[in-house]
């Protein structure tokens, strides 16, 4: 294992792990308030009761988050030293923000655990909405700064220094705005419908339990809606990618001619050496008119860019195809979900589809790890694109295994104590409640 490839697969695995919580902070917050929002509307007590089921896993997976969070800030600095040098005085200001979210998303979060007798309704319920906006805006920070790592501005590099800064130019390049509004619809679409999952298989097991039909429908309709908007927002990325980043489009649709009428390939495997996409179903034209609303608009081919400037191709195009088809599942079942509650049906309720929405569940949490391979994998070998290359970037500390192996028995660890967390404090509670309308549960104390 040389140190290169060692440091990008410890980022990769501290990534992937933290980012599945990150997503959590995201997603959860919204559901809550809207629970706590139908309480103060109904004063049905079920909704607060649900309010304090969601409460436990979210304060455990929020805890370790943090664990994991502040575990990839230190590996940026120890892992990437020359990037950290040339690129922290740049992006250093939405990292800040980053950080400020996150204390802000911790402080509301305590209020809204511990605070359900000590301070109003209304002023408990504004502390949850100031939780789902930190969340949202901590996500979208950290993606601003990965946006401009893709496309890099605000700053002057003279001889190799940085000169001329100009940090909110750099923090709101064109990148931002769309990988930003992508990410948050990925997480709300994810976490809408792992929990939807949850209840949908709880609801397998004891039909017509008032508490899940509720938590089923607020978690449905989160996601749900998220989910049919998501295609939308990966049209407008691809198309900005098309024009900002086409190595990357070409490496994520495996596409090697530069011509008009570019075809889309669905599948397939990606021959890097013999410069051919085997075994994948072609619809021509569809590229042209995804890049630029025009088929017989021109896309280029990677045979177009030198092999050393070219990222993993047959990685970049797997992990891509993962994405869209996932993410084509969960708007599709979302679509479905909607055509039901317009007619009015209770086809909702129905078993099937509780087993439809439970084989889904998981596809947002596999759409995002596979989205972040693209955004990571298809920059490559430029950490930051056209300017520092992965290469240039990695600590010159030898025998980087060990940290590496250290850090995978870390999130070992992490994960089962999770695992473990979850099946006592949450699960359990769905197979064994005997939860009624009339009864509620007490705040957490987590």
């Amino acid at each position: 294992m040389t140190d290169l490839f060692a440091a990008r697969s410890q980022m990769a695995m501290s990534l992937g792990f933290h980012i599945l919580f990150a997503a959590v902070g995201v997603g959860m917050p919204l559901l809550m308030v809207i629970a706590e929002g139908l309480w103060l509307r109904t004063g049905d007590p079920l909704y607060k009761a649900l309010c304090h089921r969601w409460a436990k896993g979210t304060a455990i997976l929020f805890a370790v988050g943090a664990v994991s969070g502040t575990a990839l800030s230190f590996e940026l600095g120890l892992l990437w030293p020359e990037f950290m040098e040339l690129a922290g005085p740049i992006i250093g200001m939405p990292f800040s923000l980053e950080g400020f979210a996150f204390f802000s998303e911790a402080i509301f979060l305590g209020i809204w655990l511990y605070g359900w007798d000590k301070v109003s309704p209304r002023a408990h319920w504004a502390a949850g909405w100031a939780v789902a906006a930190s969340g949202a805006l901590s996500g979208a920070f950290v993606v601003c700064a990965n946006a401009w790592m893709n496309d890099p501005q605000g700053f002057t590099l003279v001889d190799g220094v940085v000169t001329e800064l100009r940090p909110f130019e750099a923090m709101f390049n064109p990148s931002s705005g769309p990988q930003a509004l992508h990410m948050t619809l990925a997480a709300y679409s994810a976490l809408g419908f792992v929990v939807a999952g949850v209840h949908a298989w709880a609801l397998l097991k004891r039909p017509g339990h008032p508490l899940h039909r509720r938590a089923f429908m607020i978690a449905l309709a989160v996601g749900g809606v998220a989910a049919i908007l998501q295609p939308l927002s990966g049209h407008h990325s691809a198309q900005h990618i098309a024009e900002r980043q086409p190595v990357k489009l070409a490496a994520a649709e495996a596409h090697w001619e530069t011509g008009p009428r570019a075809p889309a390939l669905v599948g397939g495997w990606a021959d890097e050496d013999a410069e051919v996409t085997r075994y994948a179903l072609e619809i021509p034209a569809l590229l042209s008119i995804m890049s630029f609303n025009d088929p017989d608009a021109v896309v280029m081919g990677l045979k177009d860019v030198p092999r050393e400037d070219r990222p993993p191709v047959a990685v970049t195009h797997l992990a891509f195809d993962v994405m869209v088809g996932a993410g084509t599942l969960m708007a599709g079942v979302a679509a479905l979900a909607g055509l039901f509650a317009w007619r009015r049906r209770d086809l909702l309720h129905h078993p099937r589809f509780y087993q439809l929405v439970v084989f889904a569940a998981p596809m947002g949490l596999i759409a995002i790890e596979a989205g972040w391979v693209v955004t990571e994998v298809g920059r490559q070998p430029w950490i930051i694109r056209g300017v520092m290359r992965t290469a240039d970037a990695v600590t010159p500390m030898p025998q980087l295994q060990v940290p590496f192996m250290v850090f995978t028995a870390l999130y070992v660890v992490l994960g089962l104590v999770v695992v473990r967390l979850l099946q006592r404090q949450v699960f359990a509670t769905v197979e064994g409640d005997g939860l009624d309308a009339g009864s509620q549960e007490e705040a957490p104390h987590a």
